[in-house]
């Protein structure tokens, strides 16, 4: 059996952790956001930033305590069993993201092509750009390390740059004063708006899945986490707050591309080529960490019989689980042509997505209680601080974000279909694999103590169906 290659070091582990989040959808919501509530979204970021923050403790806990390409899946069948670990990682990482990553595809090449290209079909673009990132996920995990630090310094330092500029009003304001606006007209109402604010701050965790490649984990995986959360708030914050200061509220909030709108009246057509720019990185950025985490959580599962053997095959060259990668690429490019991510209610499937995420959120706040109960004197890597408050807070809170998923009834009602559907289809493939063709127990724990021999060992073993978890090699 092959080994995954480990070489990743922290500044590898921050652009993954960072790369999911920061994307031209996040710019979408975040102008969105800021049209809905006015300043007072700052509210919904700060309570999304704190449940975000909680989620990165516990995903750091479970992922120094097993260092595993499965991710979510690996903690849970430790802790609940095989049915809530193959479903928090089918609801929450594999199907959502044949929605969420379309939309990327579709925002980026619809703003490149009317800016730069405008003979060229934005479905074209879109395609041209995934293509070039699943190459560099097949060519291996350095080439997908180079171009991950590459994509996010280049969109954290535009997008700042942007909001430094506004809020200076160095460039070409037409300025919408703050002044005349009330700091915060939902009152507590804002706080709806909270799980529409995760979406800043979603995937914060996707450094997990590849601790394997990571070298010190225990180390760089809570710091990357951390780190990241703050450099994400604070340029949030700056572009949000560029945003209400030049766009009128309403345009913000019915606008598609708010964005556009916002580097267009901060600096007229030269802000207009750095936003195109930002998206086209914002999306690299995104797809390119989507396209390198879910196939390792694929590959584990594979290991595990989970899914067919062929998934857990690596490419014999570089190291890559590139059928995985293939197979996830397809999916997401069958969404993609097929049109779904050109709706204009972009946001319904971005928030479904969100929801089915949550649920991801709130197992892994379990996973961290339960084991801390069941094995209290095991020696931890990383512990989360001042257990068990930020499980028991950040999983009601997430709890609350899922229930409160959108202001208006009829949008929340189409979100929560899309959500149930979602889930719903990962139970049924998960019960009926795990029942008919592994014959596992539906909610029995695997023990830890094989697990973590295993992942001690310096070679591979042919066992991980004897000890019920695969984590890599």
């Amino acid at each position: 059996m092959d080994n995954l290659k480990r070489s990743l070091g922290f500044w590898a582990c921050l652009s993954v952790s960072m790369g999911l989040v920061v994307a031209s959808s996040t710019l979408v919501t975040l102008g969105q956001g800021m049209g809905i509530a006015g300043p007072g979204f700052v509210i919904a970021m700060l309570a999304a930033w704190v449940l975000q923050h909680f989620s990165a403790q516990s995903f750091a806990e479970l992922a120094c305590l097993m260092p595993s390409a499965g991710g979510i899946r690996s903690y849970t069948q430790v802790a609940l069993g095989a049915l809530p670990a193959m479903v928090a990682t089918i609801a929450g990482y594999i199907i959502p993201n044949f929605f969420a990553v379309p939309s990327e595809l579709a925002i980026a090449g619809s703003i490149i092509s009317s800016t730069f290209i405008p003979s060229c079909s934005p479905a074209v673009i879109g395609g041209a750009l995934f293509v070039v990132l699943i190459i560099f996920n097949v060519l291996g995990v350095d080439v997908f390390a180079k171009s991950q630090i590459l994509f996010t310094m280049v969109m954290m330092v535009s997008i700042a740059g942007l909001g430094i500029i506004g809020l200076t009003e160095v460039g070409n304001p037409s300025l919408h004063p703050l002044s005349e606006m009330n700091f915060n007209p939902m009152g507590w109402g804002v706080l709806s708006l909270t799980a529409l604010a995760i979406w800043l701050y979603i995937g914060i965790e996707f450094v997990t899945p590849m601790a394997q490649e990571i070298q010190q984990p225990e180390k760089h995986i809570p710091k990357a986490m951390t780190v990241g959360l703050l450099i994400i708030f604070v340029i949030n914050l700056l572009y949000g707050l560029t945003c209400i200061k030049y766009v009128p509220l309403g345009e913000l909030a019915e606008s598609l591309s708010p964005h556009i709108l916002v580097a267009q009246a901060v600096m007229g057509k030269p802000g207009l080529v750095i936003i195109s720019i930002v998206s086209l990185f914002a999306t690299a950025s995104t797809v390119n960490t989507v396209i390198a985490v879910v196939p390792r959580m694929l590959y584990s599962m594979a290991l595990n019989g989970e899914l067919p053997a062929v998934f857990g095959k690596l490419h014999p060259r570089f190291k890559t689980p590139w059928i995985g990668i293939l197979a996830m690429s397809g999916g997401i490019g069958t969404f993609y042509f097929g049109g779904i991510a050109n709706a204009g209610n972009i946001t319904v499937y971005l928030l479904a997505a969100v929801s089915s995420w949550l649920l991801c959120y709130i197992v892994a706040h379990i996973d961290v209680i339960v084991l801390r109960l069941r094995y209290p004197q095991l020696k931890r890597p990383y512990k989360s601080p001042f257990f068990p408050f930020p499980q028991i807070i950040g999983a009601l809170g997430m709890l609350a974000s899922f229930i409160n998923i959108f202001p208006d009834p009829e949008i929340r009602n189409t979100i929560m279909r899309w959500s149930f559907l979602f889930i719903g289809m990962s139970v049924v493939y998960s019960a009926l694999w795990l029942r008919f063709v592994l014959n596992e127990k539906l909610f029995k724990p695997v023990p830890l103590e094989p697990v973590l021999k295993y992942m001690e060992m310096e070679e591979p073993v042919q066992s991980e169906k004897k000890i019920g978890v695969a984590f890599g090699s």
